[in-house]
C-alpha cells in the first residue's frame, strides 16, 4: 500500500471514530409518557364545587410536568351524581370529586363525615380527627366492608351550612313540621324527626323542585354554590346557622387499580396536591362566600339566624337518630365514639384556647363602633 493510500485510510478510520464517538456523546432522550385519569364531579359545572375539583386537579397536572393528567367532567357526564362510588370503584371513572354524605344508602355510618355537629367540632376540627384521630382507618374499613375498590382522600373543610332557603321564614320548632324539605345523608333523619317530609335531591334538581313548588324549602352549602345554581331567583328567604352539616369536607376518590398503578413519585404528588388543595380552597370559599354574600343582599335576600330553639331542637334530634342507627350498625357505633373521644379533647383545648373572634369584629364594626 503506497504512502497516499495509507494516509488516506488512516483519515478514514479517524472520521468514523470521530462520528461514532460524536454519536455516543448526544444524550438519551426519553419521551415521558402521560397517564391520563378521567373524573367526574357530583356538581354541575357553574358550581364553585366543581371549580374546587379542577382545583385540585390542576394542582395534580402542574406539579407531575406532564406525565400525569386528571381530566375532571361535571355531574352527569357519565353517572349521575349518586352514582359516582360505584363507578370509581367499578373503573368507570377513574375517579370523582364530592362528599361522604352521598354514600349514605351503602352505609349509614358514611354519612357521619359531615352529617350531624360533631360533637361540637367545626369542619377543620372534623378533618383533624379524620386524619389524625383515627377516622382514615375507619372509612378504610366501611369501604372494605363494602367490596369498594377506592382510595379516599378528604380535604376541603367548608364552612358551617345555612339551615336553608325558605318560602317563609321559620320562627320556631313548630313552623319546620310539614314542610317538603331537600337534605342529604343523615340530615335526611334528622330533619324527618323534626317533622319535614325529606327529598334527597342532587344539587342541580333543587332549585328547579323549588321553583315548580314541588319542596318548600331547601339546603345546599355556601353563599356561593346557592347564588350560582339559582336560589335567589326563587327563593328571598334564607335561614343561617344550623348543626345539619356543620362539620363537612370533600372527598376526593381514586379507583384503587388506577392509584395504585402510579409510580412512587405520581402518588405522593396525588398525596400532597390533596393537601395543598385543601388549604387554597378555605382560603378561597372566604374570599368567594363573603364577597357572595354581599351580593344576594343586593339581589333582594333577607337573612335571618336560625332560632336557637330550633337548633336545639337538631341537636335532639340528632342524639335520636344516632340512638336508632346505631343499635344495628357497629361500624356506626365505632365512628361515633372515635369522633366523640377525640371531640372531648380537642374540642375542650379549642374551646379554652380561642379568642372571641366576634368581640373584636363588633369592637371595629358593630354598633357603637369607634368610627376612624
Amino acid at each position: 500500500m503506497s504512502d497516499k493510500k495509507t494516509v488516506t485510510s488512516r483519515r478514514g478510520m479517524l472520521k468514523g471514530a470521530a462520528v461514532a464517538a460524536g454519536a455516543m456523546s448526544v444524550p438519551m432522550i426519553a419521551t415521558a409518557q402521560t397517564t391520563s385519569l378521567r373524573f367526574q364531579s357530583t356538581w354541575p359545572s357553574k358550581d364553585i364545587f366543581h371549580e374546587y375539583a379542577q382545583d385540585f386537579a390542576k394542582k395534580v397536572n402542574d406539579m407531575a410536568g406532564g406525565k400525569l393528567k386528571i381530566e375532571v367532567l361535571p355531574s352527569g357526564s357519565v353517572v349521575p351524581a349518586f352514582q359516582l362510588l360505584e363507578a370509581v370503584a367499578k373503573g368507570t371513572l377513574d375517579g370523582g370529586h364530592g362528599v361522604v354524605a352521598y354514600h349514605y344508602g351503602k352505609n349509614s355510618a358514611l354519612a357521619l363525615w359531615g352529617s350531624g355537629p360533631a360533637f361540637g367540632m367545626d369542619p377543620n376540627m372534623v378533618l383533624a380527627w379524620h386524619n389524625y384521630g383515627g377516622g382514615k382507618a375507619l372509612l378504610e374499613e366501611i369501604y372494605a366492608s363494602l367490596n369498594l375498590d377506592v382510595v379516599s382522600y378528604l380535604y376541603g373543610p367548608m364552612p358551617t351550612q345555612p339551615l336553608g332557603w325558605f318560602k317563609k321564614p321559620v320562627a320556631k320548632v313548630a313552623d319546620m313540621k310539614g314542610l317538603k324539605f331537600r337534605t342529604v345523608g343523615l340530615a335526611v333523619d334528622v330533619f324527618t324527626e323534626m317533622g319535614t317530609a325529606v327529598n334527597p335531591l342532587p344539587g342541580g334538581e333543587i332549585v328547579p323542585a323549588l321553583d315548580r313548588g314541588l319542596i318548600d324549602a331547601a339546603e345546599f352549602n355556601n353563599a356561593s354554590s346557592d347564588r350560582l345554581l339559582g336560589f335567589p331567583d326563587v327563593v328571598k328567604n334564607c335561614m343561617l346557622q344550623s348543626f345539619h352539616q356543620s362539620g363537612e369536607q370533600f372527598e376526593i376518590l381514586f379507583n384503587k387499580t388506577k392509584l395504585n398503578a402510579l409510580p412512587a413519585e405520581l402518588k405522593s404528588i396525588v398525596d400532597y396536591a390533596a393537601q395543598a388543595a385543601s388549604a387554597d380552597m378555605s382560603w378561597k370559599a372566604i374570599q368567594r362566600n363573603s364577597q357572595d354574600y354581599i351580593e344576594l343582599k343586593k339581589q333582594g335576600v333577607k337573612f335571618y339566624k336560625t332560632p336557637d330553639a330550633i337548633l336545639r331542637a337538631q341537636l335532639e334530634a340528632w342524639d335520636k337518630t344516632i340512638a336508632k342507627k346505631g343499635t344495628d350498625n357497629a361500624l356506626f357505633r365505632k365512628v361515633l365514639e372515635s369522633q366523640k373521644a377525640f371531640a372531648q379533647r380537642a374540642g375542650q383545648w379549642q374551646n379554652d384556647y380561642m379568642v372571641d373572634f366576634k368581640m373584636a369584629y363588633n369592637h371595629y364594626f358593630g354598633k357603637g363602633a369607634k368610627k376612624s
